[in-house]
């Protein structure tokens, strides 16, 4: 194999492997996205069977962990379901490993809102999932 052969393989090899990082790097990034509005889903679910059993969301200061374990000082404590409203001893993270937010009440009108700030971990920017899309 010559010189020029060798070099011709070697583009080859790049163009291709451009391809293919072109086509399968945003799939993983649409995947984690996926992921993200189907945990929202069911944190979303589960706050509606909070409330369904208790006549309220959990506060803001109770946070999502209401979901996992009873607040001190709840009213119709009784009525908490056992083992609580998710799977797990703790509320999942996104897939890029940060906290859901939740704000009650949410905006426009929404009893709340629960969201990721995305793939760059900060408030706004354009990439944040909310429970609202």
């Amino acid at each position: 194999m010559t010189l020029i052969e060798l070099l011709v393989v070697i583009v080859i090899i790049g163009v291709l492997s451009t391809i293919v990082a072109v086509n399968v790097l945003p799939a993983g990034e649409q995947a984690r996205q996926r992921t993200t509005e189907t945990q929202i889903d069911m944190i979303r679910s589960a706050m509606q069977q909070y409330r369904l059993d208790l006549g309220t969301y959990p506060s803001q200061d109770q946070g999502l962990e209401a979901l996992i374990r009873a607040p001190q000082g709840l009213t119709r404590g009784e009525r908490y379901r056992p083992g609580g409203y998710l799977d797990g001893t703790r509320v999942p993270e996104d897939p890029w490993g940060n906290p859901y937010q939740y704000i009650i009440p949410g905006e426009n009108g929404v009893p709340f809102e629960i969201y990721s700030f995305g793939p760059d971990g900060r408030a706004g920017g354009g990439d944040d999932i909310s429970s609202l899309r």
